[in-house]
């Protein structure tokens, strides 16, 4: 097993429970890590049996495009895309971070992380 991850993303997006957020929009990040066995890849040298982080990035991207109310609802449906796009994935972490949230005070960041392991299929 391995870990697969990219830190640091970043994307203006129109998200929030509020209307008003999702009329001016927001900076966030997102950090997402994936574990899979990366045993073949490692030996065999082969982007085809690995998780390919491009493809990755792109999971984020479309879904961080799609207007939620929560960070949550982000989270869960960027784990189900990666679990859909990569057989290999087994457990997923994802954390996502709105920049200056509107909570009458001074923060810095919101943040919210997720992780689930790939459903049992019988």
């Amino acid at each position: 097993m391995g870990l697969v991850a990219l830190r640091g993303l970043e994307f203006f997006a129109y998200h929030g429970y509020y209307d008003e957020e999702q009329k001016v929009g927001n900076k966030y990040s997102v950090d997402v890590t994936v574990r899979a066995d990366l045993q073949t890849a490692a030996v065999e040298d082969a982007l085809s049996e690995t998780v390919n982080y491009e493809a990755l990035y792109n999971i984020v991207k479309d879904n961080m495009q799609i207007r939620s109310r929560l960070l949550e609802h982000i989270g869960y449906e960027i784990i189900q895309s990666v679990f859909q796009e990569f057989d290999k994935v087994q457990w997923v972490e994802v954390s996502i971070a709105k920049f200056n949230p509107p909570i009458g005070g001074v923060c810095k960041e919101a943040r919210v992380t997720l992780t689930e392991d790939r459903p049992v299929t019988l």
